[in-house]
C-alpha cells in the first residue's frame, strides 16, 4: 500500500468513515501525494458522507449530532390569516422548520371574513383533540383564550402566543410570548405623535378592529401619550376603518376627506390602515401639514415614508413571530420541557426617510416582499 499522507489518515479517523469505496480508496492513497489532491479528495469524501445522511444531519438521523427526533409538526393559529402582514410571519416558521428538518407547521385560523374569536378557539381545541405536538397563537381577546389554553396545556402540548398576548396587565397563560410590547409600542407613537404637532393640537388613531388585542393597546397607549403631552384626541375610541382591506380603502380617504382640516396629527395602529394612509394625506394635500405616522412594512407604506408622505412606520419583526416559536416549541419537545421558552420582544424600531432604503432597496422572506431565498448584505450604519 502507498504512503497515505498523515492529514489525509487524521480526516478519516475524525469522520469516523465505514468501510467503502470511498475509505479503501483514501487509504489506498491513489493520487494522494499532493496537498491539493488530498484536499479535493477528502472534500468528496465529505460530501459524499453527508449526503448520505441528508445533508447537515447525524448519521442516526437528527440536526447536527443529535439522535432521531420526530417530525414535529407544529400548529400556528392566527386571527387573520389572509392579511399579507403575516407573509414574512409564515415564511419565518417555515425557514425555521426546514432548519430544523421538521415538516413546515399547519397555518390555520381566522380569515378576515370569519368570525375570528370562535374561529380560533375551534381550532386550537382540533389542534389540541389531534394531539399536535406544540402550538402557537394569537391572543386577541382577554378571556376567550384562557380555557383552550389550558386545555392544550394539561395535555402535555406546550403552547407559546406570539404577535397579541390577551391583555397588558393580566396576560394569557401560554408559556412565553414572542412579539411586540404592544401597550409600550402605542406610547412611543404618541410621543412622537404629540412632539411634532403644535402644543395642544388635536390627533385621532385609525384602527382596523377596534377591542381586537393586537392592536387595541397600540391605541389606548398613543391616546395616554398624546393626552400627557398636552395634546387632544378627536375620537378616543379611535376611527374604525374595518377589518378587510376593502373596507379600509374606502373608509380611510372618506375619513380624511371628512376630518383633516381639524387634524394635526393623525396615526394608524394595524398595517392595513397605515399602508393606505400616507397616499391619502397626499390626495388631499395634507403631506407635511398633519403629522403622521403607523406600524409594520407592507411596500406602499414603505414607498409613502420614503416619499415623505408618511412620517413613520414600526417594524415589529413579523418574521421572527413565526421562526423563534417554532426553535421554541422545538427546544421544549427536545429537552422534555426543560428548556422553557423565554418571553420576547421582537422589536420597536422606527423606520423614517433616512432609514428606509435598505427595507425597499433589497426583496426580502424577511419582510415579506419576495418568497426567495437569500442572502442580504448590508453596508452603512445599522439602524435601531
Amino acid at each position: 500500500m502507498k504512503k497515505i499522507d498523515p492529514k489525509v489518515d487524521e480526516a478519516i479517523q475524525t469522520l469516523n468513515m465505514k468501510d467503502g469505496p470511498t475509505r479503501r480508496r483514501l487509504l489506498a492513497g491513489t493520487g494522494l501525494f499532493s496537498a491539493s489532491a488530498a484536499a479535493t479528495a477528502l472534500l468528496t469524501a465529505c460530501s459524499s458522507s453527508s449526503k448520505s445522511t441528508g445533508g447537515g444531519t447525524s448519521a442516526s438521523g437528527g440536526p447536527g449530532d443529535f439522535p432521531s427526533t420526530p417530525k414535529w409538526k407544529f400548529t400556528f393559529v392566527n386571527h387573520v390569516t389572509d392579511n399579507s402582514f403575516f407573509t414574512p410571519t409564515q415564511y419565518g416558521f417555515q425557514d425555521a422548520a426546514a432548519l430544523l428538518g421538521l415538516p413546515t407547521p399547519v397555518w390555520t385560523g381566522a380569515t378576515s371574513t370569519q368570525p375570528t374569536v370562535p374561529t380560533m378557539v375551534s381550532a386550537i381545541n382540533s389542534a389540541t383533540a389531534a394531539s399536535s405536538p406544540g402550538i402557537a397563537t394569537t391572543v386577541v381577546s382577554a378571556t376567550a383564550f384562557t380555557a383552550p389554553i389550558a386545555k392544550a396545556l394539561a395535555a402535555g402540548i406546550p403552547l407559546v402566543t406570539y404577535n397579541a398576548n390577551g391583555a397588558v396587565k393580566n396576560p394569557t397563560n401560554g408559556l412565553a410570548y414572542v412579539g411586540q410590547a404592544l401597550y409600550t409600542s402605542g406610547q412611543e407613537v404618541g410621543k412622537r405623535i404629540a412632539a411634532a404637532m403644535p402644543h395642544g393640537g388635536t390627533a385621532c388613531g385609525i384602527i382596523a378592529q377596534p377591542g381586537s388585542l393586537n392592536i387595541q393597546p397600540r391605541l389606548d397607549g398613543a391616546n395616554a401619550a398624546i393626552i400627557a403631552a398636552g395634546g387632544k384626541i378627536l375620537q378616543m375610541s379611535g376611527f374604525n376603518s374595518g377589518a378587510s382591506q376593502s373596507q379600509e380603502a374606502t373608509s380611510i380617504p372618506q375619513f380624511i376627506q371628512a376630518n383633516g382640516s381639524k387634524l394635526q396629527g393623525v396615526f394608524a395602529v394595524d398595517g392595513g390602515s397605515t399602508a393606505l394612509l400616507g397616499p391619502t394625506l397626499a390626495k388631499y394635500g395634507l403631506t407635511g401639514k398633519v403629522t403622521s405616522g403607523g406600524f409594520d412594512l407592507e411596500p406602499a407604506t414603505l414607498a409613502a415614508v420614503k416619499a415623505g408622505q408618511l412620517g413613520f412606520t414600526i417594524d415589529q419583526s413579523p418574521y421572527l413571530q413565526g421562526f423563534l416559536p417554532t426553535v421554541y416549541l422545538y427546544l421544549w419537545k427536545l429537552s422534555g420541557g426543560l428548556v422553557a421558552p423565554p418571553e420576547t420582544d421582537t422589536g420597536l424600531k422606527f423606520v423614517v426617510k433616512a432609514n428606509v432604503d435598505p427595507y425597499s432597496a433589497t426583496p426580502t422572506r424577511f419582510e415579506g416582499s419576495t418568497s426567495a431565498q437569500k442572502y442580504v448584505t448590508t453596508s452603512g450604519p445599522i439602524a435601531t
